[in-house]
This record gives C-alpha cells, sequence and structure tokens, in this order.
C-alpha cells in the first residue's frame, strides 16, 4: 500500500492554465505545504533530508519568469517548488525528463542544477519532447538561462531514449503522452527502458498520478510493489498529483 501525502485543499489549489505565473496562495503557505510533503519522502526513505536553497529555488522561479515563453501549464507554484526541492536534495548528476512540453516541468528539474538557481553541479540533464516544435521551443527557453549546455532538449520518443541512454540515470521524471489508446500508460514503457540504468537510490517521479490515475493503473502497481521500488509516495497537493518513487 503506497503512503500518500494529501493537503486538505488539494481539489481547491489548481492553475489556472493560461497564467503560468500567477500567484495562488501566500508564499509562506506554499512553503509550508511542500516542507510536509518532504518531511514524508524523507520518513519514508526517498529522500536523505529535506533541506534545499529556499533563495535559490526563488532565483530560478525569477528567471523562468522572465526568460521562459509557457503557452499553459498545469504545474502549480506547489508542484514546481517540490520538484525543484527533490532535484536539489537528490542531486542528480543525471537526468532524463520525458514529456516536457516548452520545457516548464524540464526546468522545474533541471533548475536545481543549471541557471540562477543552480546548488550543486550536474553531468547531463536530459529532456525529451517528441513533437519537434515543443522541443525546439524548450531548447529556446532552456538556453536563455543556462549557457552551460549540461542541460538540453531533444526531440526523440522517450522510449527509445531511455532505452540508449548511456550510464546510469538519477532521476527520471515522467511525464509524456502515448497513443490516444495509451496516454499516459506510457510512463510504465518509458520505466520498463530505463530500468536497467537505474541503480538503488535513483528516484522517479511521475506526474499526474491523481487526474491520470486510471491511465496509470499498472505503472503505479509496479512502483508501489516492494519487489520493484524500496517506496512509493502519492504526493497530491493540487489535482494533478506526484507519485515520488525510489529504487
Amino acid at each position: 500500500m503506497a503512503r500518500t501525502y494529501r493537503s486538505e485543499d488539494w481539489e481547491t489549489y489548481r492553475m489556472t492554465y493560461g497564467q503560468p505565473h500567477r500567484e495562488l496562495e501566500p508564499l509562506d503557505r506554499e512553503v509550508a505545504v511542500v516542507d510536509e510533503a518532504l518531511a514524508l519522502l524523507h520518513a519514508e526513505g526517498i529522500l536523505p533530508h529535506t533541506e534545499y536553497g529556499r533563495e535559490k529555488m526563488l532565483a530560478h522561479r525569477s528567471a523562468v519568469r522572465e526568460h521562459f515563453e509557457i503557452p499553459w501549464t498545469a504545474i502549480t507554484p506547489r508542484m514546481q517548488r517540490l520538484l525543484y526541492a527533490i532535484n536539489a536534495i537528490a542531486q542528480p548528476a543525471t537526468m532524463i525528463a520525458a514529456g516536457i512540453f516548452c520545457g516548464n516541468t524540464f526546468i522545474s528539474n533541471a533548475g536545481a542544477g543549471v541557471g540562477p538557481g543552480a546548488c550543486y553541479q550536474a553531468r547531463q540533464l536530459l529532456g525529451v519532447e517528441i513533437d519537434p516544435e515543443k522541443a525546439a521551443l524548450a531548447e529556446r527557453n532552456v538556453r536563455r538561462i543556462d549557457l552551460t549546455g549540461v542541460a538540453r532538449i531533444v526531440a526523440e520518443d522517450a522510449v527509445d531514449t531511455a532505452a540508449r541512454f548511456p550510464g546510469q540515470i538519477g532521476l527520471l521524471y515522467l511525464d509524456a503522452d502515448g497513443s490516444p489508446e495509451k496516454g499516459k500508460g506510457i510512463y510504465l514503457d518509458i520505466l520498463q527502458a530505463a530500468w536497467d540504468r537505474l541503480p538503488p537510490g535513483a528516484v522517479v517521479l511521475a506526474h499526474n498520478s491523481v487526474n491520470a490515475a486510471r491511465r496509470l493503473e499498472r505503472y503505479l502497481a509496479f512502483v508501489r510493489d516492494p519487489a520493484n521500488m524500496a517506496a512509493s509516495v502519492n504526493v497530491i497537493f493540487d489535482p494533478e498529483g506526484l507519485e515520488v518513487s525510489v529504487r
């Protein structure tokens, strides 16, 4: 049985999709909710601690607001902070983010390793978007805040990218869509393609664990099976949700 963190207002705390930088609550409330989720992730052994650079996170948010073109997003400020914090704490040398649209979800993860919010030195942070036009937009956005080239975007099928990635993957972020029949069920295909490159301690994040739970039934059963993952927690503080697992 998976553990769950659920904020009391998760059903009403939601984005206006076309307003990507809209503040939804006082900052101290946002920080407190994310801190509660991080505490459970630490207690379950997914994260080694709960400390991350809050000022660095705000520098990251400011850079994204200034430099990124975001047509729309479902990533709430809480989710943006949680993704940044998980990466800042886990500090993956390598990361793959699958299904990144304009790059906003990608940089929410990668922003702990590159740009104004960087708090550690990453080796390779790879965003994968199957639509070439969306991938090009994401690459333009990322280049505006990462001059190192550590973070980059490729227009590929994430299953193929995960299957041939050279070396280990420290963190895998899943937000891709498959065929109309499969939809978010493609997460399990991507995870299984990457499986041999996920070492013990690798973190796997799956967005839409709530609003796509039916399509993710097989994926969620897999990561919540202790034979596969050491621990898995469903973080629910907005209608999308995030399943956080560790190998």
